[in-house]
């Protein structure tokens, strides 16, 4: 179902925006490499933790953002951490995903976190956007400049 979306969207300029876990994206590498549209990996793509930056997923999704057909929204840091607040293991993640293409990133809170029956601090997700991101100019750009390239805004808005 994804290739055929992905083909209706397209000349729209959407995206389509993937929720799976890591396993799941490396088993479809070669779909997601001929899909048509953009693709947003939700959740830092659900990698897998500790794995990190060493799961196959990480390598498929940082090859699509080095080609310019995807980004990675900076969200869900809960989910797949296996050290709970500050989620110090989705943190280097998180900066590895910022070193490689700051220019592909997008943030979001995943609010109102419907999977979870104990909410995250809203606040304390947006501040791990300043632990990931050290310079200001980096983080206007995935909290505003990116945001405004990939959903199309007008400039200033």
């Amino acid at each position: 179902m994804l290739e055929p979306l992905a083909k209706r969207v397209d000349p729209l300029g959407w995206h389509v925006q993937i929720h799976m876990k890591g396993d799941q994206i490396v088993a479809i590498e070669d779909l997601l490499n001929r899909l048509p549209a953009p693709i947003v990996f939700d959740h830092l793509g659900r990698i897998p933790q500790p794995a990190g930056t060493q799961h196959p997923a990480y390598r498929v999704i940082l090859g699509l953002l080095d080609k310019g057909r995807a980004w990675v929204k900076l969200s869900g840091a809960y989910q797949d951490s296996k050290l709970g607040p500050p989620y110090a293991d989705a943190t280097a993640l998180a900066k590895a995903y910022a070193a490689a293409a700051p220019e592909r990133l997008v943030w979001g809170s995943d609010w109102p976190h419907v999977t979870e029956t104990v909410k995250p601090d809203d606040a304390a997700l947006l501040d791990l956007l300043g632990r990931w991101v050290d310079d200001e100019a980096t983080r206007r750009m995935i909290l505003v400049d990116n945001p405004g390239r990939l959903y199309g805004f007008p400039d200033g808005a």
